[in-house]
């Protein structure tokens, strides 16, 4: 394969990264109008952004139909998908419209930045008490707005059943990443943290796990660099709960192996954001305020209004993830201890997504494959062997998310791991680039414990794994 920086040339913007792009528009548009007079910068400058996202699908298509049925949104037909960085976005967009009872936008050709305003501006209104939708139309229809009309919800629309299960592993995982930067939040600011929606969000992640585990644990790609406490926190839950599985907890004590999971690094609240963040190396005071975050960890699940009632083994969590299992790690003890089970399922987990993210000091994340065998094979890393193989059974030899160069010199990305123990090493892979180093217009899934009968060999076979951002490979764009 030939060396590149990137196999993926420029691209026209898909009708899902249209559609996101719009109801950001719409929103940010809607933002500003809230705050700010019709005459403002903000404003205008929303505007004219919302009139040019808009215009190239309106010049192909003609007509614009925003659908939102139930929690989803679908543009033209095809579903929009979610993300953590449009869902806050595309929950705000559907409470406004669902307060007018509003179930379709459509935009025509020919609408111009002045109707926008207009129609925006009503929909910021109090809803009517009575037939808000009746309302609304009447409302729109005294005024100049002619190219933006509003409908009824429709009951339904087709769903792809696979679709449904991935989507609601999107949703699951985007509120828990919500409910970890509100409780984080509230601790680092000590107000009162609200332990009922931790709960709920640990609950359904642990439903996930139990009804479909590879849709929810490729999740873990969801990452954005600029909310990874929160993200690798959920992660880490995951990640602990599908190991919790493994080793075969039931359902109760996998609740509270993701509870203790998910709250493993509050103690980081107490550090500055200064020292979390800092790209270099870190100080020695610095890292000795770091050390002491398992410490500060467990006083605060003590101390922390709401947090009292967790039992003693998920505080352990927070106090023992990082003292490995011949406890040379921190913090230090002076008796001999055994470390509880959670603690060693969860420093696993911890260890495995923290060095395979991207992170204020670490660009370039190691490959998940050599994170696992180093983590199985150095016994100085301090892992329980037991703990890292019933991960290895979920998520294979190459996890999930992992680029590789297969025998025949086509670039693949693993999709899914083979569910079969002895075939650990041959998952589910979609192929993106052939053996020129092409990318094919629709990717190619396939696994590879697949036979050639003329030979009774692999018909491929993966030779070494690969930098996604050498070729310019976005994970979550295939694996999710």
């Amino acid at each position: 394969m030939a060396e590149q920086g990137s196999i993926l040339p420029p691209s026209p913007p898909s009708t899902q990264d249209r559609g996101r792009q719009i109801l950001s528009g719409i929103y940010a548009t809607l933002r500003a109008l809230r705050f700010y007079p019709l005459d403002n910068e903000v404003v205008q400058n929303a505007i004219v952004q919302l009139d040019r996202t808009l215009a190239p699908l309106l010049e192909t298509d003609g007509l614009l139909e925003l659908q939102l049925v139930g929690d989803f949104f679908f543009l033209n037909e095809e579903r929009l998908r979610l993300d953590l960085r449009n869902y806050s976005t595309f929950g705000s967009m559907a409470a406004s419209l669902r307060g007018h009872g509003i179930g379709e936008v459509r935009v025509e050709r020919g609408v111009g930045p002045r109707e926008w305003p207009t129609f925006l501006s009503l929909l910021l209104r109090p809803p009517a008490e009575h037939d808000p939708l009746e309302a609304f139309v009447s409302a729109l229809d005294g005024t100049p707005v002619r190219h933006i009309r509003v409908g009824a919800p429709q009951d339904e629309l087709d769903f792809d059943p696979d679709d449904d299960v991935v989507e609601g592993a999107r949703q699951t995982y985007s509120r828990s990443v919500q409910t970890a930067r509100d409780i984080m939040t509230d601790i680092r600011l000590g107000r009162a943290a609200n332990v009922r929606r931790v709960k709920r969000a640990v609950q359904g992640i642990v439903d996930q796990v139990l009804s479909d585990e590879p849709s929810i644990l490729a999740m873990t790609h969801l990452r954005e660099f600029d909310e990874y406490t929160f993200t690798h926190s959920v992660n880490v839950c995951i990640l602990s709960v599908v190991i919790g599985q493994r080793i075969g907890l039931g359902r109760a004590e996998l609740y509270d192996l993701g509870l203790g999971a998910l709250m493993h690094d509050v103690g980081k609240m107490r550090i500055p954001l200064s020292t979390l963040n800092n790209p270099g190396k870190l100080s020695d005071e610095d890292w000795k305020l770091l050390r002491e975050h398992p410490t500060d960890g467990l006083l605060m699940l003590f101390q922390v209004h709401g947090l009292t009632d967790l039992p003693y083994s998920q505080m352990l969590i927070a106090y023992e993830h990082h003292m490995k299992t011949d406890l040379t790690g921190y913090p230090q003890n002076r008796r001999q201890r055994r470390l509880a089970l959670y603690s060693r399922i969860v420093a696993v987990a911890d260890a495995f997504d923290a060095a395979t993210s991207v992170r204020s000091y670490q660009y370039r994340p190691a490959p998940p494959d050599e994170v696992l065998k180093g983590m199985l094979d150095d016994p100085r890393r301090g892992f329980d062997p037991i703990v890292v193989k019933a991960l290895i059974t979920a998520t294979g030899v190459y996890p999930v998310g992992t680029l590789v160069i297969l025998d025949t010199f086509e670039l693949a990305i693993v999709t899914r791991a083979n569910p079969d123990p002895a075939r650990l090493h041959q998952p589910q892979v979609k192929i993106l680039a052939d053996s020129m180093g092409t990318p094919l217009v629709t990717p190619e899934v396939t696994t590879l414990d697949r036979i050639d009968p003329r030979t009774g060999s692999p018909i491929r076979s993966i030779i070494k794994t690969a930098d996604p951002n050498r070729y310019g490979v976005r994970v979550a764009d295939y694996v999710i």
